[in-house]
């Protein structure tokens, strides 16, 4: 979607925040932060206003012409409105706090914009429930989350009832915080993400099994890491953690080296 897009709030895929627990929430969590805010998908300003009110400099974002008008009449000068597509914006390179609710179907899309920046320190993020309890690795982690963990703590927060957004979408929402760690667990990112990328997509019934067959790590090393960190050799890569990602990294790479 181009920022010249006239079409309206089902066409933008807006679900506009009403419930306003939901909204005291979210304002309580950036309230923990400190900085700049930079709000994406702003709408008609439900959270906009009351985090201006904090007096921290807000610069937010929205699709909808028209809505970004109406917004920037209602908002105080420490706010800046920016007519934007969220995809499309350059996020400051200075340490900010981002803020969004955002798009359901532009969940995936818009994280992986995000996480590769390197300006933010935290996240609040109001998404899909589904998709914020795989960011989180409830119930197991994604390749999306294992690729990052190194780098980002993921916290689901809460759901959030569908009724608490107009139109009522399908689905409930979750709230997720992502914050960047002082102290990365992995320095080498792009060949730790293609390490990731070849245990979750590698052929094989389980960890042990995958990486026997990827050649990262010889069988008694393997065997002893699984047994350091008391992994079961049949566990499945979403089955692992963000300090086993690391440390079997580690292991990957004196192996190699």
């Amino acid at each position: 979607m181009s920022a010249a897009y006239q079409g309206g709030p089902h066409e933008l895929g807006q679900n506009f925040l009403v419930a306003s627990s939901v909204i005291g929430t979210i304002t309580d969590l950036v309230a923990r932060t400190s900085g700049p805010i930079v709000e994406l998908a702003a709408g008609d300003g439900a959270l906009t206003v009351p985090l201006s009110r904090s007096g921290r400099p807000i610069t937010a974002v929205e699709l909808d012409p028209k809505r970004a008008r109406r917004l920037q009449r209602r908002v105080t000068s420490n706010v800046t409105i920016v007519h934007a597509d969220l995809l499309r914006f350059r996020l400051p390179q200075h340490p900010h706090v981002v803020v969004a609710n955002l798009p359901f179907h532009l969940t995936t899309s818009s994280l992986k914009r995000l996480l590769p920046a390197r300006g933010w320190q935290s996240a609040i993020l109001l998404m899909q429930w589904e998709v914020a309890r795989r960011r989180a690795g409830v119930g197991g982690a994604t390749l999306l989350t294992a690729q990052w963990w190194p780098w980002y703590e993921f916290r689901l927060h809460s759901r959030v009832p569908a009724r608490a957004f107009r139109p009522v979408p399908a689905v409930d929402g979750g709230l997720l915080t992502m914050t960047r760690r002082a102290h990365p667990l992995v320095t080498e990112r792009a060949a730790y993400q293609r390490f990731v990328r070849d245990v979750f997509t590698g052929p094989g019934r389980g960890v042990h099994d995958v990486l026997r067959r990827t050649g990262h790590i010889d069988r008694a090393a393997l065997r002893k890491w699984l047994q350091k960190h008391q992994v079961s050799p049949h566990a499945l890569p979403k089955d692992l953690d963000a300090q086993h990602w690391a440390s079997l990294w580690r292991q990957t790479s004196r192996a190699t080296s």
